[in-house]
């Protein structure tokens, strides 16, 4: 319990320190997931007691909902000509700032808002922290619902151990924009790079959750505070 408790207390840290990142008129991207929900509702008390006037662009219709109830201003990202600041969390990081993320099921619409952002901040607590990627988390693959079998097949070819994304209830997992999740584990995950692109090179994989070259600040989150890294990670070239 104290662990828990101690994560909790980290999140807050990490997400009260990104969210002082937010300056007057910018556009932000608004991730998804539980320490991104604590950035958004620290957003929303600062639009309450400072009058800070941003736009957001949600990653999800979850975050949309949050931030609607906190009366956050919100635009769609085709609605916007860039984002000046993306603040999400990760499921997962390594040494070089590469990420898994997609444990939410929102992966296609956070890669398309951090594509698209200026600045990219990725919001932690410790032990998100990995050696390796893919130590504790399996790589999320949003897939067509139409002929899912026949991709999930082509995964395991790929190495892949996979599952489809199911409810709390057995049913099909349904992401925002319609489509399936396969959960895909790797016995060795030392080259997210070709991994990524093999992925990609699937017929019917519209995104995979390995986020790489997207992380530009990293805020760690403690029990005693936060801690801000600037990464000098490289760019991913899929935003280019």
């Amino acid at each position: 319990m104290v662990v828990t408790l101690e994560a909790d207390v980290a999140k807050v840290h990490a997400a009260r320190s990104a969210a002082s990142l937010v300056q007057p008129g910018m556009i932000v991207g608004l991730g998804s997931g539980s320490t991104a929900n604590l950035m958004v509702r620290r957003l929303g008390e600062r639009v309450a007691e400072e009058g800070l006037d941003f736009v957001g662009v949600p990653t999800s219709v979850a975050t949309a909902e949050l931030a609607r109830e906190l009366g956050i201003p919100l635009r769609d990202v085709d609605d916007v000509p860039h984002v000046d600041l993306n603040i999400d969390g990760a499921d997962e990081i390594d040494p070089e700032y590469r990420m898994i993320k997609g444990r939410g099921g929102a992966l296609l619409r956070e890669k398309l808002v951090a594509c698209v952002a200026r600045r990219r901040v990725t919001i932690i607590s410790p032990e998100k922290v990995v050696p390796r990627l893919g130590t504790d988390s399996p790589v999320p693959v949003e897939v067509s619902r139409l002929g899912w079998r026949h991709v999930e097949q082509r995964l395991r070819k790929l190495g892949a151990t996979t599952a489809l994304r199911r409810t709390p209830e057995g049913m099909m997992f349904i992401t925002d924009g319609g489509n399936v999740i396969i959960d895909c584990r790797f016995s060795a995950l030392a080259d997210p790079e070709t991994l990524e692109a093999g992925l990609k090179s699937v017929v019917g994989v519209f995104e995979t959750g390995l986020f790489l070259g997207l992380c530009d600040v990293l805020v760690v989150g403690r029990p005693d505070g936060a801690e801000q890294i600037v990464t000098h990670a490289r760019r991913w070239t899929g935003c280019a």
